[in-house]
């Protein structure tokens, strides 16, 4: 009798450990994936619309936590106003895809920038609202947002945020998993959110080669809007002003 009931009592904690086994690898925590932008840096457009889409349709969607931050490399004022890189139309749509992200369910979020920076990669960015239609998506609400104080207070939200980055965004497209930016390793993005998590993983992440990631940067200077190319490009007409009225 104690025999059966010493056994009867290992084989529930043998149950009891495999539960805990398995409920402790269901329950890892998701990867952060935090993607910091601005809307006409056409850089920001392609990975949003031919590379970010991948983590949606092989499964890698289930072990992430995406947000986006769309501020990029805009300045802030003293007075709250703001300044974008590439003028006031990507202040606009900074903007307009902040009151998508607080406004619209995840996937249809996504596919609402998606579709505003495809608009953008082919140099059609005036035509964003075809995107309410083509998406079925009810514009109500959208108006009050991005051109009232709502949408306001939501960019200056994206801005104290890309602001406490640590270490500082040099560019964008600027992505960071798990708290470390990628700087220009960032399109390989997917293989670094494998290593991170912790629970079983996908069937797409076996299907990524490791040893493509590299610790040291590559110089992929050219797929970035850098933070400083505006006021360095500002600098640079003002001598060239000065020189020409200098030598009339």
């Amino acid at each position: 009798m104690a025999s059966v009931l010493q056994r009867s009592f290992s084989l529930l904690i043998y149950l009891t450990i495999i539960q805990v086994c398995l409920g402790s690898s269901n329950s890892a925590e998701l990867v952060k994936l935090d993607l910091y932008y601005e809307s006409l840096c056409p850089y920001s457009a392609n990975f949003i619309i031919n590379k970010l889409p991948i983590i949606f349709t092989n499964g890698i969607r289930d072990i992430v936590d995406l947000r986006l931050f769309p501020w990029g490399n805009a300045k802030l004022a003293s007075n709250d106003s703001f300044t974008c890189q590439h003028g006031p139309d990507e202040c606009l749509l900074n903007t307009v895809e902040a009151c998508a992200i607080d406004a619209l369910p995840a996937l249809d979020r996504m596919l609402f920038i998606e579709c505003v920076e495809t608009l953008v990669y082919k140099g059609k960015y005036t035509q964003w609202e075809t995107c309410f239609k083509k998406l079925s998506i009810d514009p109500e609400g959208f108006d009050d947002c991005y051109k009232g104080e709502e949408g306001k207070k939501l960019e200056l939200k994206y801005a104290a945020l890309t602001s406490a980055l640590k270490p500082p965004h040099e560019y964008v497209p600027w992505v960071v998993v798990d708290g470390k930016p990628l700087y220009e390793n960032y399109e390989e993005f997917i293989t670094y959110i494998c290593k991170a998590y912790k629970g079983p993983l996908p069937s797409a992440c076996k299907e990524q080669s490791f040893a493509s990631v590299r610790r040291e940067k590559t110089n992929h200077g050219h797929h970035v809007c850098y933070a400083e190319q505006t006021t360095k490009m500002s600098f640079l007409i003002k001598i060239w002003s000065f020189m020409t009225s200098w030598m009339v």
